[in-house]
């Protein structure tokens, strides 16, 4: 089942799947209005006070988990377990509970070395008034983001018999492109799945990507939205597999062999300019891969394979032809060409980040959130702060800015500091 040509027109144009009536600073979805984990907004502190900008609000009742903060219409949207339940919550821009939706039971690994990382995973995607969460244990939930009413639902590890239970359970939050929803299943026959955003209804199933490594199927990153070689593209992973698949009937268009040494690839690609930078922890590090057309199809040849950078699962961001992020293994916050992968800069740290206005917002894994200015020739702090302990776990839920604010989670306490410059 395919679109009608206008519906395709139309996500070409809006390939930023923002909600149609967001304002023009709200972070709707995971890595933003763009998808790209960069803000568009301007006016904002260029460097901070001595005990870091100020905190507007706390917010507290999330439970545990590692989901960053959508924000859409005034309302901001996270996801947490508790309870022994999974929920997605509402909260206004005072740090009011508006609603809480219930969205399943809770993650539980088979595995001991993985069951400490317990909690949500994915952040929830805000699309024309709908919340769609997809819960650590593979319910996809549409919920009306006014009520929190549930609209539909589909159990996609339960319909798509999915091999095993992804070993850190489901993680990936929904792609939008129009009336489109795409997402991951790893089923026994069915890598991912384009649904009608409306109804839930099926619009196709994939095959089955090939290149699973070890006991595990599943990558963990979302997917990315690309136009290349006359192709509409989702661009994502298995634990073995970078590959690109047709957004228009999920045919698998190119693959190139990637994995580490834990087979999870939980960082999401880049895409700029004809090319994919692709990113993996535990030694793995960074590739980047040309694609271009040939034989009515897609090629993917390698430009370079190195050992720099092999982020974990903090992310990445591109700005001005250098990518920035943490390597894992490779130690520290790092930047990079991205055309060439040279090392520009190295230093100390380890953690997830964010962009807004030349600015990076750098939130170590210990409980630091920096600012630095994102430059070619070394990283340079304008400021500082711990950020309080929410809950037990590591600091990894990624930072967001949005309308002056700059949201982070821990645990069980959401923190709102205002960035906004005087």
């Amino acid at each position: 089942m395919i679109l009608k040509s206008k519906t395709l027109c139309a996500a070409a144009i809006i390939v930023t799947v923002a909600v149609l009536t967001a304002v023009a600073g709200d972070w709707p979805n995971w890595h933003g209005p763009d998808w790209n984990n960069k803000s568009k907004e301007t006016g904002l502190l260029k460097e901070w006070p001595k005990d870091g900008p100020k905190l507007l609000w706390t917010a507290k009742g999330m439970g545990e988990g590692y989901s960053s903060v959508s924000v859409a219409g005034g309302v901001i949207y996270t996801a947490g377990a508790k309870n022994k339940a999974n929920y997605v919550f509402a909260f206004d821009q005072s740090g009011k509970l508006l609603w809480e939706k219930a969205a399943g039971g809770v993650w539980d690994a088979k595995r001991a070395h993985a069951r400490q990382y317990s909690g949500s995973r994915a952040t929830p995607t805000v699309n024309q008034g709908v919340v769609y969460y997809l819960s650590d244990l593979g319910r996809l939930l549409a919920l009306d983001a006014k009520t929190g009413a549930e609209k539909w639902s589909l159990n996609l590890a339960e319909k798509y018999k999915a091999e095993e239970m992804p070993m850190y359970g489901f993680s990936e939050s929904p792609l939008i492109v129009g009336n489109r929803l795409y997402v991951s299943v790893y089923g026994d026959k069915t890598t991912a799945v384009c649904l009608d955003k409306n109804t839930g209804s099926v619009i196709w199933e994939s095959e089955r990507v090939a290149g699973g490594t070890g006991d595990s199927y599943a990558g963990y990153a979302s997917f990315v939205y690309a136009e290349n070689s006359g192709f509409k593209q989702l661009i994502a992973f298995t634990s073995g597999n970078l590959y690109g698949m047709n957004a228009d009937n999920g045919k698998v268009l190119w693959t190139v062999p990637f994995n580490n040494s834990r087979n999870n690839n939980c960082t999401d690609v880049i895409y700029h300019d004809g090319q994919v930078f692709a990113s993996s922890g535990y030694g793995r590090g960074s590739i980047l891969v040309k694609l271009s057309a040939k034989d009515g199809g897609v090629h993917a040849e390698k430009v370079y394979d190195i050992k720099l950078m092999d982020n974990h699962h903090g992310g990445l961001i591109l700005h001005d032809g250098r990518v920035y992020g943490a390597g894992h293994n490779a130690k520290g916050w790092f930047c990079i060409d991205f055309k060439t992968g040279r090392q520009l800069w190295n230093a100390p740290g380890k953690g997830s980040m964010t962009f807004a206005e030349g600015m990076l917002y750098m939130y170590d894994e210990g409980g630091m959130m920096t600012l630095a200015r994102a430059a070619a020739d070394k990283l340079t702090p304008a400021g500082s702060f711990r950020v309080p302990e929410g809950g037990k776990g590591a600091y990894w839920a990624r930072p967001v800015v949005s309308n002056g604010v700059l949201y982070v989670r821990h645990a069980d306490n959401m923190y709102a500091y205002d960035v906004k410059g005087k």
